[in-house]
């Protein structure tokens, strides 16, 4: 009967098994590539390798759903339909992981279209682009949060402080009735080992001092 749905209909496809293995297998290639260079820009607090290879399986799923949206009207509208009711509810901390989860999906798309050189050409760009602009962060001091408990004893000498420390600018600072905490906000070279945090606890009436790592920009 002309017109009836049969099981040969879900294996019929303008898509032959090669082209669909060879672009899966680019699209991880692709994936791969933007892994690592992830891995290696990374200037984050705690490197997440869950999110990084969740990269290389969006690269993979947008390559094939594009290759099914591309070669199928129909599906194309049920592909929209289907995405239109997901609701994506995991928090990214920090704007450039956004930056790494487009990216992929960006590669995925050129990918799954058929544009796999100009997924590559872009990929290799990209990542040149991102390694020059972590090599140059590099050189270039960080930001960073001191924070130090005190008492009135200790007073004049943390002034001092404050005034040698390079750019130190007062972000908080909390009296209590056993002591005072202030923290600081300054930076350092990246190669600094913070020893002369070491030398804080030897001023008397300073209890403790801490150097953190801040991922905030200093204002000027």
């Amino acid at each position: 009967m002309d017109g009836a749905f049969s099981i040969k209909d879900l294996f019929t496809s303008n898509l032959s098994a090669i082209q669909v293995v060879l672009t899966l297998v680019l699209a991880l290639a692709v994936g791969v590539f933007v892994y690592f260079i992830y891995k290696k820009t990374f200037a984050g607090v705690m490197y997440s390798r869950n999110f990084n290879v969740s990269l290389i399986l969006l690269t993979l799923v947008t390559s094939l759903v594009i290759m099914l949206i591309s070669n199928n009207l129909t599906m194309s509208l049920g592909m929209v339909g289907a995405l239109s009711i997901i609701r994506f509810r995991t928090a990214v901390k920090d704007p450039i992981d956004t930056v790494f989860m487009f990216w992929a999906v960006g590669e995925g798309i050129a990918i799954g279209a058929g544009f796999g050189d100009i997924a590559v050409i872009s990929s290799i760009v990209i990542g040149v682009i991102m390694v020059i602009f972590t090599a140059f962060k590099g050189k270039m001091s960080m930001p960073y949060l001191l924070i130090i408990h005190y008492d009135n004893r200790a007073s004049q000498n943390v002034k001092a402080l404050v005034k040698k420390l390079p750019g130190a600018k007062m972000k908080s600072k909390t009296v209590r009735e056993n002591g005072v905490e202030l923290t600081l906000e300054l930076r350092l070279p990246q190669n600094n080992d913070g020893s002369f945090v070491d030398k804080l606890t030897e001023y008397e009436g300073i209890y403790d001092a801490m150097l953190v790592t801040y991922q905030g920009d200093i204002v000027a």
